[in-house]
């Protein structure tokens, strides 16, 4: 169960509790009251990915003891915090080495040492600087250090880090939003590999792996490594849900909100248009439907089928 457990904090809910989650089901099951509430919305949408991720786990559920379903989700639940802390530490290291190849800054960003990170850090200040301010304005950086009236840093802003070439129009805050290099950096680095998250430059085209990889596009849709990511830019040295006036469960539930709550049709398509691209960016292009059937005559397999019908005539 601790094994199965560490997709629970990847794909299912960041912070809500596999309780929770069975709880409001079992809710609604009994209740016939049809008026919800959105955080009730939000604990239904994570109960059922849970059962999508563990398929096995309402049939075994209602199959147990009460003590034998306690030390189940006591695992789960030793299992999926272990696997936040793992990606957390993972990403504290990465992060640095990403920003120092990329930005090159004057005072490198210490893998170990996550006190010169944040605002205190140039570049790590402007990763984490709300879109709607201005870095390059030394007031705005007085501002934001000092904690002052107009450039208090919550919740409620995005991040510079999350958008395309980390800059944002003013004018259409939603163009680049979430496709930043740092985003899928972390992101390949916790679900396919370290090593994969150095090859992220790529134009992301050929729709054809979006048929290919229709599961591996859902997972995508919480996109939950975004918080991993501002932790690792920040001084904060241990997790926590808070950091100074910024509350990371409430930035998750905005991001989440974004994938799951558009507010009509044609948000919808953007959103669904921002999953295809990041599932190319993530898992590359197929390119095998590009080649001609001459091409693959050509090839070993083939033309050693024809060598060994020609040898046995």
């Amino acid at each position: 169960y601790v094994a199965k457990g560490r997709a629970i904090r990847r794909v299912v809910a960041l912070f809500d509790s596999i309780e929770d989650l069975v709880a409001e089901n079992d809710r609604r099951y009994e209740s016939d009251d049809p008026d919800t509430t959105i955080e009730q919305d939000r604990l239904q949408i994570g109960y059922s990915t849970l059962t999508r991720t563990l398929p096995w786990f309402f049939k075994k559920g209602s199959e147990m003891e009460y003590e034998e379903y306690s030390h189940m989700l006591k695992m789960l639940r030793q299992g999926a915090d272990g696997a936040r802390g793992d990606d957390t530490s993972k990403l504290k290291s990465l992060v640095s080495e990403w920003v120092n190849r990329e930005f090159k800054p004057v005072s490198l960003v210490d893998p170990d040492d996550k006190h010169s990170r944040g605002f205190a850090h140039d570049v790590c200040g402007r990763l984490l600087c709300p879109a709607e301010l201005d870095w390059d304005n030394p007031e705005v950086r007085a501002g934001i250090r000092n904690r002052s009236d107009g450039h208090i840093v919550t919740d409620l802003s995005f991040p510079t880090y999350l958008y395309d070439k980390y800059t944002t129009n003013p004018d259409d805050l939603e163009e680049g939003l979430f496709k930043g290099k740092i985003l899928i950096q972390g992101y390949k680095a916790v679900f396919t590999s370290p090593s994969s998250a150095k090859d992220v430059d790529g134009d992301g085209d050929g729709a054809d792996v979006i048929s290919n990889n229709r599961r591996a596009r859902k997972s995508l849709s919480g996109i939950k490594v975004k918080k991993h990511v501002r932790f690792a830019l920040s001084s904060v040295t241990s997790w926590r849900s808070m950091d100074g006036d910024f509350d990371y469960e409430q930035f998750w539930r905005t991001i989440v909100d974004f994938f799951e709550r558009a507010p009509g049709r044609e948000a919808r398509r953007r959103v669904d248009k921002l999953l295809e691209w990041w599932t190319r960016k993530v898992f590359g292009r197929n390119r095998r439907g590009e080649l001609s059937d001459a091409m693959k005559a050509n090839m070993s397999v083939n033309a050693l089928a024809r060598q060994r019908e020609q040898r046995d005539d």
